[in-house]
């Protein structure tokens, strides 16, 4: 059966299109059956980054009821596959983003991930999204605005039961003025998968003459390694420093209190 996770931020820009299709692709290439699900049915846009924007049944068609979920899957590069979401506005305000889950039910046995693109903010649809999905995987920016939206989202996924399994911090450049990372993880009580840097080559995305993720096009680019880094987080093949560092950051005050006094 399937881990479905939502990757989500509360803010718009944090690049969790970008980590969805990349993290989808590095699962891939670990061997796992993985289908990314366009949950953002205002703002499609990560059909757009897999070059597969001319689909022609989509999530709208499922949500509206008139067509079914497997009609709506394609196969797209690096071995994953894909239900976009539409692109018409009159679809949008027609769909019923609630059934997404009963959908997504239909074809958790399929998969080994099932990774969920959330829209920005915390409307309906982010809502949908989060309550169809087990975990989330919070994306966020090393700035005080992102970090508060990543921080509401972080409530509003354990309001409705999905493990916030861990935060991806994005566009890390480490100039002065960055939150750190371990501030991060504490002030969101979640431990970090991942600390992208800002790298040029995911800016060059749409300047092929197709679109394809970094990790397809230049799977050496710092990126695409700490993208790689983060899925084998997710399947568990960790190595031992960022076992320690996980732990660290899930302890709770008292207990780090108590391990530095019995130093």
């Amino acid at each position: 059966m399937a881990r479905i996770m939502v990757i989500a931020s509360g803010k718009g820009g944090t690049g969790k299109t970008t980590l969805t299709a990349n993290l989808g692709i590095a699962l891939s290439k670990l061997g796992k059956k993985v289908l990314l699900i366009d949950a953002d049915v205002a703002m499609a846009n990560l059909s757009l980054i897999l070059g597969m924007q001319s689909s022609p049944i989509t999530l709208h068609d499922v949500l509206l009821g008139e067509a079914q979920i497997r009609d709506s899957i394609y196969d797209g590069p690096g071995g994953i596959h894909l239900v976009p979401s539409g692109m018409s506005l009159e679809n949008y305000k027609r769909l019923d983003s609630e059934r997404l889950a009963g959908v997504i039910k239909e074809i958790e046995e399929d998969y080994d991930y099932i990774l969920l693109d959330a829209a920005a903010g915390i409307e309906k649809q982010v809502i949908s999204a989060i309550s169809a999905s087990q975990e989330m995987l919070l994306v966020t920016m090393p700035n005080p605005p992102a970090l508060a939206d990543a921080e509401k989202t972080r409530q509003i996924a354990q309001r409705l039961g999905a493990k916030v399994t861990g935060v991806i911090i994005n566009f890390v450049r480490k100039e002065k003025g960055e939150i750190p990372q371990q501030d991060i993880a504490n002030f969101l009580e979640t431990p970090v998968y991942g600390s992208v840097p800002d790298d040029p080559e995911v800016r060059r995305t749409f300047s092929q003459e197709k679109a394809a993720p970094v990790i397809a096009r230049i799977p050496n680019s710092p990126a695409a390694i700490e993208f790689q880094r983060i899925a084998s987080r997710l399947t568990g093949l960790k190595v031992q420093e960022d076992a320690q560092k996980e732990g660290f950051i899930k302890k709770g005050l008292l207990a780090r209190l108590f391990f530095w006094w019995k130093k």
